[in-house]
Order: structure tokens, then sequence, then C-alpha cells
């Protein structure tokens, strides 16, 4: 009984930490244009879309979605803890003349050209550092001049072939584990900030050998892709994300970092990996401050 007391008081404290810091977040609205809703038979599934890193590539998604370019394709690969990725079946007859021109990658940029980042660890498994900006994971290689956004959970990125400048309109979704071995050779355009358990749900194609393979016709399908923007306004929402330039943002690096909450008694390193720091979201109604 006095074990049980004891878990349940420290899970409410933990809970109460996690409320109080949640309290003191700074969130910044996304605007609608930079949103990308993409609506499954079980679901919806918002984007942040990130221009500021990857342009042509945000541009190059908009206007595939806009021509109703999605809508029918189906996430013909998706393995466990890995990405879940869709794009049109290009051997089927109504697709043979409709691909999209291929787009050159844009997986890193000038370090000196950098928006404001946020630090988070030095050095990193895969980089001299890692950071937040806009909300988004990155890293850095300040010899190298270059910066480039990270594979973490929720992450929206182009597939392509061998050549790294083949991609055209296939993309993926990393839905388990960080595949950070991906960084800087795939580019990295937009992250999920709703419906992650939605895409957890997408059917799993891949199965164990032994396993009869899943039938095509059980592949789940994209219903629509569309900008937030371009929705009646009564289907929109309004969606604020944590501010990671701000204070509170840094202060709950170093919490994550340091773990002095009673419970870990044993207390694990200083080490703190990009890809474990959640940036919450949230809904809110259209006509609160946006501030």
């Amino acid at each position: 009984m006095l074990k049980k007391l004891l878990t349940s008081l420290i899970a409410a404290g933990m809970i109460l930490a996690s409320c109080q810091a949640l309290a003191e977040t700074q969130w910044r609205t996304v605007s609608p244009d930079n949103l990308m809703v993409m609506t499954l038979p079980h679901g919806k599934v918002v984007f942040e879309l990130a221009p500021q890193f990857s342009p042509k590539h945000v541009a190059h998604f908009k206007a595939l979605a806009a021509s109703g370019h999605y809508d029918g394709n189906k996430f013909y690969r998706v393995i466990d803890g890995f990405v879940a990725q869709a794009g049109p079946d290009e051997s089927a007859p109504e697709n043979k003349d409709k691909k999209p021109q291929t787009i050159a990658m844009e997986s890193e940029w000038s370090l000196a050209k950098s928006p404001k980042i946020t630090p988070v660890q030095s050095p990193d498994l895969f980089a001299e550092q890692t950071g937040f900006s806009g909300g988004f994971a990155l890293a850095s290689d300040s010899k190298a001049n270059k910066a480039w956004l990270t594979h973490c959970p929720g992450v929206l990125a182009l597939a392509r072939g061998n050549d790294p400048d083949s991609g055209s309109s296939h993309f993926y979704i990393t839905n388990g584990q960080a595949p950070r071995y991906l960084d800087r050779i795939m580019t990295i355009f937009g992250r999920v900030v709703y419906g992650m358990p939605h895409v957890q749900a997408i059917t799993r194609t891949a199965v164990i050998e032994g396993e009869a393979p899943v039938d095509k016709a059980d592949f789940t399908p994209i219903v629509n892709m569309a900008l937030m923007s371009s929705l009646p306004a009564s289907e929109q929402l309004v969606i604020q994300v944590e501010d990671t330039e701000s204070a509170a943002f840094a202060k709950k690096l170093v919490d994550r970092r340091d773990r002095s909450h009673a419970f870990f008694y044993k207390k694990p390193p200083p080490v703190l990996d990009v890809c474990q720091v959640p940036v919450a979201s949230r809904i809110v109604p259209a006509n609160i401050d946006k501030g």
C-alpha cells in the first residue's frame, strides 16, 4: 500500500511539474499559409512547412497539393519505427504521363545565413552542435559553415532515388526512432504539429518473414492534401507551437538535461538528444490573442 502511495505521489509530482512547465510556455501562432492538412480515412494530420530552410521544396509541395496530385495516393512503404512513405503509383496507366519534375536538394545551408538557433548539445553524436530554430530541430558544423534539419520523429521529407536531385513528389514521415544517418542527404521541409497518432495508425506494409504480404488494397490512402488557408473557415484550425527562441524553451532544455526531479534517484549523464525534446503544439480558438 505504501509503495503504491509513493508511486502515485511521484507520478502526481511529475504531472504537476509538467503542467507548470506548460503554463510557462511561450507560444507562436503558425500561419495558415504554412500549414498543410493531410486527410486520412481515420483522421487529419497537419504539417508545419519550413520555407525558411527548404523554400523550393515547400513551394513544390504546395503546388502539387493544390493540383490534387496527392489525392488518392497511398502509403506504400510503411516500416514500423522508421518511416511512412507515400506517393503516386507510377506503374498505373493513368499516372504514366503525370510524373512531376524533379527538384534539387535543399538539405543544408550556410550557417552564416541561419536564423537564430537555441543550442541543445555540443558535441552531438552526428554533429558538432544541435539546436532549435523556428520549432525545427537542426544541427550544424562551424568548420564546414553548414547547418541542416535533423531526422527527428514526425519530420516530413522528400523521397528520392540514388541521384541526390531525383526527388519529385513521393514523401515520407518519420514514425519512430530518429534515423539521423539520413541527415544532410535528404531534404526535410516540414514536421507534424497535429495528428501524430494518425500517422502511427497508418497501415504497416512491411511484414516479418513468414507472414503474408499486405495487400495493396489495404494500404492507407490519402483522401486529400490541402493548405489550411484554402479550407473553408469553419474547417480551419488555429495551431500554436512552442516558441523555441524563447527564454521558457531555453529553461525547458536545461531542465530536461539536468533531470533534477526527485524521481531520478540515479542521475543520467547530462546529455540531451535534440530528437528527445518534444516541441509542444496546441489548437486554440480562432478569436484568442495570437501573440
